[in-house]
């Protein structure tokens, strides 16, 4: 059995608007067609598995716990549009952090690429052949670490406009970043 390809999300700004360290699940806004982007992966073959830097946890504003709930609302938000993930990974440390057992430097924080790698140890994943989409440099160097293909959202950017991020595909929003990557699907279909 040959491993799966996957496609690594970022959250804030990828899947949900960004509200700058978000705490409650009442501040999850899924972006405009997500989920109708996330259905079309799926449906071609791709794991679907968010990664994404947590350092809430790090300044005490929130607990494993209550994260834990938030990613279960956004899970629910999702299902009710028709979308699955396969899992969620996040960072919870902070070099700047306020709780001790957080703070400090780590290989899970992206621009590292800890998160990704786990997740295809985990998951039997191909990461050569899996994509990361994230609207930072930091989500692009992770990729580019982890040996993935690499998309930029760019709000209000023109599909692929040139922009030195090193990424490999600059999208406006998910729904550009899917198309993309479906098209590397029809490239390179799995095994």
């Amino acid at each position: 059995m040959s491993r799966r390809r996957a496609v690594f999300l970022d959250r804030d700004g990828v899947l949900v608007a960004d509200t700058h360290h978000l705490r409650r699940a009442d501040q999850l806004r899924l972006l405009p067609g997500v989920p109708e982007a996330l259905v079309q992966l799926r449906e071609a073959g791709w794991a679907l598995v968010v990664a994404t830097n947590q350092s809430v946890v790090a300044r005490g504003w929130l607990s494993e716990e209550g994260l834990e709930r938030v990613h279960g609302a956004l899970i629910d938000m999702l299902r009710e549009r028709g979308a699955t993930l396969d899992r969620i990974y996040y960072c919870p440390h902070h070099p700047d952090g306020e709780v001790p057992e957080y703070r400090g430097a780590c290989a899970c924080r992206k621009p590292n690429p800890g998160m990704l790698l786990r997740a295809a140890e985990e998951m039997d994943l191909d990461l050569a052949d899996s994509v990361m989409v994230g609207d930072a440099p930091s989500d692009i160097e992770a990729g580019r670490r982890a040996g993935c293909r690499t998309v930029l959202i760019s709000r209000g950017a023109v599909a692929n406009e040139p922009v030195s991020t090193g990424a490999d595909y600059v999208a406006p929003d998910l729904r550009h970043a899917a198309a993309w990557i479906l098209a590397l699907s029809r490239a390179s279909p799995p095994d």
